[in-house]
Parts: structure tokens; C-alpha cells; sequence
């Protein structure tokens, strides 16, 4: 009974007193630090809380508890993450006239969040945005490439040069791009991709066929110059010592002859006892 005559007597006070309360708690509110937020005054951006900065210690980028003014601030949450922005897979032609369907993505995050604010209004928008740029971009550099250079090292190259024209345009949404990537380049099913794969095994064989040529030439060079080393090493030894060169020629010459390891006791052999050939064997000399 004392409460409802309280409640009766004290009623507008209360009232008051609760909307108070719920207006004060309007004027904070909580910025993560996953967060950036554009505290944006009667429609015009007025300040930014915890801000990217690169390089900045946790905890030290102004998050927490902020304060705006209730119905004429409001707060525009930016995430403050690495951001993604898929591109619908499509074809391109490249310059050796092979349709290519292309799957690709890029990276980036918001580093001017009152840009972004005026000309995009939201990160969603800026995703938006960009997805289109990535295809237009993509399109004009892998015009500019054959299918072929996709599969070397060039990939690279043209990778750097889409992030380069990209990053460009979304600087203009406050938008700072770090990588692009594709997922997948193929030729389309059918003729295109079986045509593609017959010149890449063409183009294979015969680069295995100069690498096993270039492999025998060098095998030939090498032998011959080891052959005409030995013949120099053995044209040095005749001339130091004839008679001990003709003794050892000799002795190689009957070890081939006598021993006969294929044919051994099939073979015969004849020869008249003053043989020049059984010269050395018979221990004369001319």
C-alpha cells in the first residue's frame, strides 16, 4: 500500500528520473577493438574512434567506452579486420584466344574510415564496390597474357599488377588492398582444354628432345676428348721408352688373343714359329 501511494505521490519524478537514466546510458556506448567507429554528427562525419594505425599496440588504439550525443551523433561501425571480396567466376580471353573461366578473390581492409563513410556509407558497400573493379581489372591484365604464362613464374607478375590497379580505385572508398589472388585459371571443358593439353605435351617433347640431343653432343665431346687425351698419354710413352711400349702393346695383344674368355677351348690358333707376332712372347727382340 505504501508503495503504490509512493508510486502515485512521486509518479512524474520517477518517470523523469528513468528517463534520465535511459538518455545517460544513450551517451555511451562500447568500440571493440575488432572496431573502428565514424562518429558521424547531424549527417557529417565528425570524428573517428579507435582508429587503424598500423603497427599499434593492442589496447592502445582508443577502444573502450566513448560518449556521443544522443539524436544528433550516431555511430558507424567499421571492422577494423582483413576483409575479402569474392569475384563471380567468368571468362576471359587471353591474348592466344583461349577462354578462360577464372576464379579469384582479394584482401583488403579500411584504413581511412571517414572516406569510406562519405562514399560508401558501409563496409558492405565498399565490398560492393570493389567486386566489379577486380573482375574490370582482372580482365584487362590476363588480356594482356597467354594462357601458358599463367603456369610460370609470370603469374606473379601479373598478380602484383591487378593488386596495383586495384588498390588504386579503392583508395578512393578509404580502402587499402593487400593481396589478390586467383583460385582457379582452366580452360573450358571440351576441345579448348584437349587442344590445350596436346600442344603443352607437344611443347614438352620436344623440349626433352634438345635436352637428350644437347646430352649426347656434350657425351661426344667428352669422349672425344678423353680419347684424344689417351692418345697423347700414350704418344708420350713411346717416346720415353719404345721398347717397354711395344712390350706392353704385345702383352695386351696376347692376354686378348690366347685367353679368348667368350670362346674359351673352341678357338684354334695357328702360327709358324717365327711369327713376327710371337716376337716378345719368345722373349726376342728385332
Amino acid at each position: 500500500m505504501a508503495l503504490s501511494d509512493f508510486w502515485r505521490d512521486n509518479k512524474p519524478a520517477a518517470i523523469g528520473a528513468l528517463v534520465v537514466a535511459i538518455g545517460a546510458l544513450s551517451c555511451f556506448t562500447i568500440v571493440p577493438e575488432t572496431e573502428q567507429a565514424v562518429v558521424v554528427r547531424l549527417g557529417d562525419p565528425d570524428r573517428v574512434i579507435n582508429r587503424y594505425r598500423p603497427n599499434a599496440d593492442f589496447g592502445q588504439t582508443g577502444a573502450g567506452v566513448v560518449f556521443r550525443v544522443p539524436f544528433m551523433e550516431r555511430l558507424v561501425r567499421i571492422d577494423k579486420r582483413v576483409l575479402s571480396v569474392d569475384m563471380e567466376r567468368q571468362q576471359v580471353l587471353s591474348t592466344d584466344q583461349q577462354r578462360i573461366e577464372v576464379d579469384a578473390y582479394a584482401r583488403y581492409r579500411i584504413i581511412d574510415p571517414v572516406r569510406m563513410v562519405r562514399s560508401a556509407g558501409s563496409t558492405t558497400r565498399v565490398g560492393e564496390q570493389l567486386q566489379p573493379i577486380l573482375s574490370s581489372v582482372l580482365r584487362q591484365e590476363l588480356g594482356k597474357r597467354t594462357f601458358q604464362s599463367l603456369l610460370t613464374a609470370e603469374r606473379g607478375q601479373a598478380m602484383k599488377n591487378i593488386r596495383d590497379g586495384l588498390d588504386r580505385q579503392a583508395r578512393e572508398y578509404g580502402a587499402q588492398v593487400i593481396d589478390v589472388r586467383i583460385k582457379r585459371a582452366d580452360l573450358p571443358d571440351g576441345t579448348p582444354l584437349e587442344s590445350a593439353f596436346a600442344r603443352m605435351a607437344a611443347a614438352r617433347e620436344q623440349e626433352a628432345t634438345t635436352i637428350v640431343a644437347q646430352g649426347q653432343r656434350n657425351a661426344q665431346i667428352t669422349r672425344a676428348t678423353a680419347e684424344a687425351n689417351a692418345a697423347k698419354i700414350y704418344a708420350d710413352a713411346f717416346n720415353k721408352d719404345p721398347a717397354f711400349y711395344d712390350f706392353y702393346r704385345a702383352m695386351q695383344s696376347y692376354d686378348t688373343t690366347f685367353s679368348n674368355t667368350k670362346n674359351a677351348g673352341t678357338s684354334t690358333i695357328l702360327l709358324s714359329p717365327d711369327s713376327s707376332y710371337l716376337r716378345q712372347f719368345k722373349g726376342s727382340t728385332p
